[in-house]
């Protein structure tokens, strides 16, 4: 009997074995593991531009939520100055939800025929926060790129949007300002080969154990340090985001994952790109992770503008410009 059961025993260790193997192959091809890198030279990014409307929007137009209409209406105004001076198409697109007034910022950038690509970042902030990473290190890295398209009009038509009306009571619902643009799209027939949704780029870390997952068996695919970036989709748009872990990769040396999942999962649509979705547009979310990896999302003044890191955040920019520059 106890020679019958080591050898039971070992051939459950062996099952077991193959089973984690299977499963971690499965999951390696929803993470993009085997992408390489296509190196380009992006032009620098400007930390100190980064870092200033960071603190405008975090401090100067404090809380962004919508209670708060004059500062979401400050901000707007705010993000419309700054791009201003880098296309001459800049525009509103107004619209209401319950019996209130709001808008969204768009500047087009190259050709006015052909696949859009559109990236875009949330301006508001959850109720009575600050806002910095979640979600002024977005709409601060939107108008790094649309400088950067300025001195380098892109091949490809492109739209920069900031949006209204991301977060709660709005979040995942058909009111927010992402919901909006997205629609426009379609009524006007507009053909889009990608939208990047900007969500939390700025927060970092180098500490073990600094890195959360959804999933425990995650931890054995990343690494336990947020030190990275990720780029996020749902499981139909598997080659589209491959293609740009390709392009960010090989834009700066900062580390660069990827996760192709169903909604079910918790994070993976918790965001403007939702939308995109929703009308059959190929979409992915650009993010440090929020809540998996920054302790302070959402919580009343404590995600604030000096907990970023803006040298990591001009890189992850960089991705984003490689990608508008050379996406197929």
């Amino acid at each position: 009997m106890k020679a019958y059961f080591n050898i039971n025993k070992k051939w459950l260790q062996v099952a077991i074995t193959c089973l984690m193997t299977v499963s971690l192959t499965s999951c390696s091809l929803f993470t993009q593991s085997s992408v390489e890198a296509k190196y380009t030279t992006p032009p620098d990014v400007s930390t100190e531009r980064l870092t200033q409307h960071v603190r405008q929007l975090s401090e100067a137009y404090y809380p962004r939520d919508y209670t708060h209409p004059e500062n979401l209406n400050a901000s707007a105004d705010y993000i419309m100055q700054q791009l201003e001076p880098y296309t001459d198409r800049l525009s509103e697109q107004k619209f209401t939800v319950r019996d209130k007034p709001y808008r969204n910022i768009i500047a087009r950038f190259g050709p006015t025929k052909g696949e859009l690509i559109v990236v875009g970042a949330h301006y508001d902030s959850y109720y009575k926060t600050r806002g910095a990473d979640d979600n002024a290190s977005g709409v601060a890295g939107l108008l790094e790129l649309a400088r950067l398209l300025k001195q380098h009009p892109p091949s490809s038509p492109v739209e920069l949007v900031a949006y209204s009306l991301e977060e709660p009571p709005f979040f995942s619902t058909d009111e927010m300002g992402s919901s909006f643009h997205a629609r426009q799209l379609v009524e006007t027939e507009r053909r889009v080969k990608l939208m990047m949704s900007l969500e939390m780029i700025g927060y970092f870390s180098d500490e073990p154990d600094s890195q959360d997952f959804p999933l425990s068996m995650m931890k054995s695919l990343y690494s336990d340090k947020g030190h990275f970036i990720t780029v996020i989709s749902n499981m139909g748009n598997r080659d589209i985001t491959a293609q740009v872990k390709s392009l960010m990769m090989g834009a700066s040396d900062l580390p660069v994952y990827s996760l192709n999942a169903p909604s079910f999962i918790p994070g993976i649509d918790y965001s403007d790109h939702l939308h995109y979705w929703k009308q059959d547009y190929p979409a992915v979310m650009i993010t440090d992770t929020a809540f998996y990896r920054n302790h302070h999302y959402h919580e009343s003044n404590g995600d604030t503008w000096d907990q970023l890191d803006y040298q990591r955040m001009a890189k992850v920019v960089q991705g984003v410009y490689a990608t508008v520059q050379n996406l197929d």
